[in-house]
């Protein structure tokens, strides 16, 4: 392989690049073979011939050479595995000890399982097994994987550096295993030296120390992350190894020394360091002491570049180019800092401290880096982290309002406000509404003259439009009256029953003086004017036994009820208390030999009986009423808007955690609370036996006074709500002003409520010229957007990857995707609620869902052909989009939109979509209609409820919650670039299983789903 090196045609660097890579892979594959056996060794170049590193990665690696390390990471592959049983029911864990005879294993590998046995009695293993090598990490891993699950259930993982290049684990992923390593979701980790220090899991409760510790430093910090008390820690030395073990006797004393010494001098002062560092430059940041020296600014600059944004297909690292000759040296930073080139001149033994020192510099004095000198993301990062525990009080009051509560008034006429409640009906019904006056003790506070009102009844909508009528006075007699009627009519009305009517009437006297006054009553009109109906209100007055009594000569007949023959005149406009349940009806006419099967005339002249007339009309009743829920995509476009103008030094990392954190549940609860909004939320179903019904004192209600904004308002009781229903008001709240009053209102009550939007025109500086004719097709593009930009620059930066190093072009996307995602967000949202006003929340979530997706965007860009003009120089990227493009002519239409593509489309495809719309958005001044006219085209054929399907993930929760099947956890599981999900459902006795593997977790979830579906269909059980 190293010969076939000298027939390609490739510079000196690159061959010599190359021959490294081999070079070194060969000496971890020997290194598996001497010190783990044979087949941890197939494992080693098993992972290895898989792996992919991204191609010319600054220029040290061509396609070419990959392909010769490729080939020769596979020969080996193939040589080991011709060791190993071809019997198909052989594995290593059948018997282990054979496998160590056999040369599968090494005896330290089995004294290590041996070890590892010896704690099978612990329920809550914590364990790190400390290694030398990359490479024994990743095998180990996939050893324990199968092995130790015979032993119990313990999960294991790997965490390593990536220096030596084998192995391309991120930050994030290794902070996700630690997390679950403290959660105990994964009970072991082998690890390099990576993990020795700052990990402080206080449940770790074994140490293994499977290769030596090269120093003194190594051995005590490895040591010190086994926090729990009695726990262990294991030192494997071979036996015969005297030069090992004496090291160990010595680190084993060190320790011993260091920390007598430490305990003598725990109260001495510390002197100031003298040595080479004092004489070495730094910077200092007055502020908080903290600082930096010329060896140090080159670690800090590479741990802020790892810092910045990445995807799979390309990680942010500085380039640093040296010209000896001049003695120059250029410091290239990733396209997402907000420095892109920092250049130096001097002596070249320092010449990248130096660049680094200058690069650090600039990065703190605007803020990239804090004055801790920390990069500004990791602030963000625990700032989010910390507003997410702020503490909530569940316990919140329930607000009454002041304006209907009894104002104590010693005057012989109580003065009432006058306010008129005209109802409209939106429905065709036999009997028509009346109006309402409504009479309260102090004025409502009402911005304009009327409010108008839509309600929902079980007919149709009623209309209600409230508008302030005038002045009265009530005499204390005229107010007992009218608290009558309205405590008979409520109470009839409420509970269908009037066996304690009379009672509860007659102790209503003058005397009688209720915490809550106001009083609903009917209206009429004279003339023009609307005034109290005092002819209905004194109906209250009537007498029964005296109308009985004074009842002769009528010829109207009798019918029968419980009290006894009864004249049919009597019960016409009565009430009738029914005996079977109790219930209260107004009985406004009789019909008389008409039953449950006489036919019934309906408006539109068909006909049916009365029985199937109110079937259908229950079952109408069932159906959901439809409310708006646009306020989330709303929320996010402005938010971002703001963000991306204000901060346009802020890369798209800090943008996003800056705008999550803005709009998270915990942030809108808290503004929520400091509104006070909490006692104004009902998020319970009217009760009437709960409700205060006006003017009826029966003791149960306590009305306590309290300040809101300095303004008095009374708290009737207590409840508990959970902060995401806060959450959810404050969001509903922007809804229903965006419906009502459009987007200025909108974010009016954002800023009120504590979002600070401020829409005004902030020019986006770019402080770079770049001939975009030279390097994108602008012609081309702007014919394909229909749209002409001012700014052309802004076609390029939307189309350029991250891994796209070109000085020329210094920025990437992202932040353009960032903003676009959210504008195209709003966009559809709008779109879908304007095109379907009456759809469910539900439903308009899933339309939006289907709409809004990473599969819909990548698939349009492909059918533009926006593929073509991606600039990005990731190998990894290049064969994705390779291979979306060329299955995409064997997808159907059916099956490119929605949830029905089997395919996983690389996100930058999709980023792209949004980074265009995000260029368009800016270049045109912010003007939204410019974007959905120019990104709408390449959407097409949009998503609506005739072509939506539902995702398979959703519809199987919903069919096993509707159906009562037995949904089990899925089961994941990661190996060779691909991830593996089982889905079992139990339906009517029958057990339902399927795997499916996608190159990420959601993918082989759908699948899987998706199968799951059809099989229950399959078998009629949906």
């Amino acid at each position: 392989h190293e010969c076939s090196l000298d027939n390609l045609d490739l510079e000196a660097s690159a061959a010599e690049s190359t021959r490294r890579k081999i070079l070194k892979i060969h000496s971890a594959l020997i290194h598996c073979l001497d010190e783990l056996g044979v087949w941890l060794a197939l494992k080693a170049a098993e992972y290895l011939s898989c792996y992919e590193s991204e191609l010319l990665m600054w220029g040290k690696l061509d396609v070419f050479g990959e392909k010769i390390v490729r080939s020769y990471t596979v020969d080996a592959f193939c040589a080991i595995g011709t060791c190993i049983p071809c019997d198909p029911d052989w594995t290593i864990v059948n018997d282990v000890k054979a496998s160590v005879d056999a040369g599968f294993l090494t005896t330290k590998v089995l004294c290590l399982i041996e070890s590892l046995s010896e704690y099978r009695v612990l329920r809550d293993i914590r364990c790190i097994i400390f290694v030398e090598r990359i490479i024994t990490a990743v095998v180990l891993q996939s050893l324990f994987s199968e092995l130790l699950p015979k032993y119990g259930n313990w999960k294991t993982k790997y965490i390593a550096g990536n220096n030596s290049g084998l192995q391309n684990q991120t930050r994030k992923k290794q902070n996700e295993i630690v997390e679950e390593f403290r959660k105990g979701m994964v009970n072991i980790i082998v690890a390099t030296s990576i993990l020795e220090e700052g990990l402080d899991v206080q449940a770790c409760n074994l140490i293994i120390r499977f290769d030596p510790s090269p120093t003194v430093c190594s051995f005590i910090q490895s040591r010190g992350r086994a926090r729990m008390q009695n726990s262990d820690y294991l030192l494997m030395v071979k036996s015969g190894d005297f030069s090992t073990h004496s090291r160990l006797k010595n680190y084993l004393t060190s320790g011993d020394v260091m920390r007598k010494e430490s305990l003598c001098h725990a109260s001495d002062p510390c002197s100031p360091l003298s040595n080479d560092l004092c004489d070495e430059e730094f910077y200092h940041v007055a502020s908080t002491g903290a600082f930096m020296t010329l060896s140090s600014s080159v670690g800090l600059i590479y741990f802020y570049c790892s810092r910045l944004p990445a995807d799979g297909y390309f990680k942010p690292t500085p380039r640093c180019i040296i010209d000896k000759q001049m003695g120059v040296c250029t410091l290239h930073l990733p396209k997402s800092s907000p420095i892109r080139t920092v250049c130096v001149k001097g002596n070249f033994k320092s010449l990248k401290q130096k660049a680094c020192f200058e690069a650090c510099k600039q990065l703190h004095q605007i803020g990239a880096l804090t004055d801790n000198l920390v990069p500004d993301i990791v602030v963000e990062e625990n700032d989010a982290e910390e507003i997410g525990k702020e503490s909530y009080n569940d316990d919140q009051p329930i607000f009454f309002p002041p304006e209907l509560v009894n104002q104590d008034s010693q005057e012989s006429m109580t003065k009432y406000y006058c306010y008129l409640m005209e109802l409209k009906q939106n429905f065709g019904y036999e009997f028509p509404v009346h109006n309402v006056i409504l009479l309260v003790r102090s004025q409502l506070e009402m911005e304009a003259k009327s409010v108008g009102i839509e309600l929902e009844v079980d007919r149709g909508t009623l209309t209600v439009n409230l508008k302030y009528i005038g002045l009265i006075r009530l005499s204390s007699d005229q107010v007992i009256l009218c608290r009558r009627f309205q405590i008979a009519l409520f109470r009839v009305l409420m509970d269908h029953k009037a066996e304690k009517l009379r009672e509860l009437l007659s102790d209503l006297t003058s005397g009688n003086n209720s915490e809550i006054d106001y009083l609903l009553l009917p209206s009429n009109y004279m003339g023009q004017n609307p005034v109290i109906d005092w002819l209905s209100i004194s109906s209250i007055l009537f007498s029964y036994e005296k109308v009985w009594k004074n009842h002769v000569n009528c010829n109207a007949g009798m019918i029968q009820t419980k009290s006894g023959l009864v004249c049919t005149c009597m019960i016409k406009n009565s009430l009738v208390s029914t005996p079977h349940n109790g219930r209260t009806y107004i009985i406004d006419g009789l019909l008389n030999n008409i039953n449950a099967n006489s036919l019934l005339t309906l408006s539109d002249g068909g006909v049916m009986t009365y029985k199937e007339y109110y079937e259908q009309r229950l079952k109408k009743m069932l159906l959901d009423h439809c409310v708006h829920n646009v306020a989330i995509p709303t929320m996010k476009y402005a938010v971002c808007q703001q963000l991306f103008k204000k901060h346009q030094n802020h890369h798209e990392g800090l943008l996003s955690i800056r705008k999550d954190k803005m709009i998270s549940n915990t942030t809108l609860c808290m503004l929520g609370c400091d509104k006070k909004l909490p006692g104004f939320i009902r998020d319970e179903p009217f009760d009437p036996k709960g409700w205060m019904v006006p003017g009826y004192n029966c003791g149960r209600y306590t009305l306590n006074e309290e300040k809101v904004n300095t303004k008095k308002i009374y708290v009737s009781g207590r409840r508990k709500l959970k902060s995401k229903k806060v959450a959810d008001v404050v969001e509903a709240l922007i809804g229903a002003y965006l419906s009502t009053g459009g987007e200025v209102a909108a974010l009016l009550f954002m800023n009120w409520i504590g979002i600070t939007i401020d829409f005004r025109n902030i020019p986006y500086e770019r402080h770079f010229e770049v001939q975009a004719e030279k390097i994108v097709n602008v012609q081309h593009l702007e014919s394909l957007l229909n749209y002409s930009f001012q700014d052309p620059s802004l076609l390029v930066e939307a189309l350029t990857h991250g891994s796209y190093m070109l000085a020329e072009i210094p920025g990437c996307y992202q932040r353009l995707e960032f903003l676009g995602d959210s504008v195209l967000d709003y966009l559809i949202t709008r779109h879908l609620y304007s095109k379907y006003p009456g759809i469910s929340p539900g439903l308009l979530t899933d339309l939006r869902s289907a709409s809004v997706n990473n599969n819909c965007y990548a698939l349009s860009a492909v059918k533009a052909g926006l593929h073509k003009h991606i600039l990005q120089s990731s190998q990894k990227l290049y064969k994705h989009i390779k291979e979306t493009v060329e299955s995409f002519q064997e997808l159907s239409l059916d099956c490119t939109f929605g949830w029905e593509s089997e395919k996983s489309f690389p996100k930058v495809l999709g980023d792209v979509m949004e980074s265009l719309a995000g260029a368009i958005f800016v270049d045109s001044g912010y003007n939204k209609e410019t974007v959905f006219r120019s990104i709408r085209p390449l959407l097409e054929p949009l998503i609506t409820l005739e072509t939506m399907t539902v995702h398979p993930v959703k519809e199987l929760n919903e069919l096993c919650q509707k159906k009562h099947y037995e949904q089990r956890k899925p089961i994941v599981s990661h190996g060779n670039g691909v991830s593996s999900v089982t889905i079992e459902v139990e339906a009517n006795g029958e057990v339902l299983k399927h795997t499916s593997t996608a190159c990420d977790k959601k993918m082989a979830k759908k699948l899987a789903s998706k199968e799951i579906l059809k099989s229950l269909k399959l078998a009629n059980f949906c």
